[in-house]
């Protein structure tokens, strides 16, 4: 099951048997309105805090995945989940709810494909029959906490990426019907220095080029061995600086095979400077959008790369660079067919 020195492949074949997906009210009038199984509309959903809204999000999509699935919350082992949150208090606390066995994560933006990596590996090893991961993210909750809060209304530049308010969910089990999981790449923190939090493309785009190569060597493929390779999110600032490195390195990846997540989420008209960012991004992005193409056979395979900047609000007023990390799953459709 391993390959090379950090990815996996997964011979048992996991299986996505179903998604739920949530967001908020700018999502929902964004450039994917289709891939919301639920849509709120106001960002407090009823709650006194927005990291009350956001354990709403998380325990939405949870639930939403399951009833699509009929499987009863009773039926899954683990929950592994993860957002931006100090101590991940929205996961953690939804997982109180939900009495489902919990692992929390933090990866930041990462996170989703962190989630559905180490759930894909419990599965093919026999580790559990069901398992979700979920990731989630709440523009007001992150921006109070790593930046300023919307109240005060401070200037950004047009480096700076907008935090979705979604949360994405996947239920993973051993046998079913659905998309596969068929391998991942595990990656590694790479720093080159950036210190700007409000220009993470640019501090993220390293570590993805690095895991997208690490497993292209790994798994003796390249770019033509899939039909879609996306990030999340590296936006507008971080994408085009991650098609140079792999250049680079001699990988040529090109507009319509090589995209990126947090530059599907909203409309071009929609006032997100360098585009989406938050766990809840790649995740609704992935399950509410790019599986249904997965689904139909439109992609056979699929290569989603989360990135997270793994810097803290402490790192940053302690003049901390901003270390990154990627990681990267594939995703295959059930219909098959050769590449």
């Amino acid at each position: 099951m391993l390959v090379g020195k950090q990815s996996w492949r997964f011979d048992n074949q996991p299986v996505i048997i179903s998604t739920g997906t949530v967001g908020g009210p700018f999502e929902g009038n964004g450039a994917i309105p289709e891939a919301f199984d639920l849509v709120h509309d106001e960002l407090w959903i009823g709650e006194k805090s927005f990291e009350k809204a956001q354990t709403i999000l998380v325990e939405g999509a949870v639930t939403t995945a399951l009833k699509k699935a009929s499987v009863k919350k009773e039926d899954v082992n683990f929950l592994l989940a993860g957002d931006l949150v100090n101590q991940l208090t929205p996961s953690s606390f939804a997982g109180r709810s939900l009495a489902i066995p919990y692992l929390g994560m933090f990866g930041a933006c990462s996170t989703s494909m962190e989630g559905l990596a180490l759930g894909s590996f419990l599965i093919n090893g026999s580790g559990a029959h069901h398992v979700v991961s979920v990731a989630s993210s709440h523009n007001a909750a992150t921006e109070k906490q790593f930046r300023y809060p919307t109240e005060y209304g401070g200037q950004k530049p047009p480096t700076a990426q907008w935090t979705a308010t979604a949360a994405g969910a996947a239920l993973v089990a051993k046998t079913g019907d659905g998309p596969r999981v068929t391998g991942a790449t595990m990656g590694k923190v790479i720093d080159m220095g950036i210190s700007d939090p409000f220009n993470m493309g640019g501090a993220m785009a390293p570590a993805a080029a690095d895991t997208i190569e690490t497993h292209f060597k790994e798994f003796h493929r390249g770019p033509d061995d899939y039909d879609l390779i996306v990030t999340g999110d590296l936006g507008q600032i971080g994408l085009p600086i991650c098609r140079d490195l792999l250049k680079q390195k001699g990988y040529e990846l090109g507009h319509d095979r090589f995209q990126d997540c947090g530059l599907m989420l909203y409309k071009e008209d929609q006032p997100v400077l360098a585009g989406a960012s938050g766990p809840g991004c790649s995740a609704v992005v992935t399950y509410g959008h790019l599986l249904n193409k997965v689904k139909s056979g439109e992609i056979r395979r699929l290569l989603v790369v989360a990135t997270g900047a793994l810097l803290s609000p402490l790192s940053f007023q302690q003049k901390e660079t901003i270390p990154c990390i990627a990681h990267a799953v594939v995703i295959e459709s059930p219909k098959g067919g050769a590449l």
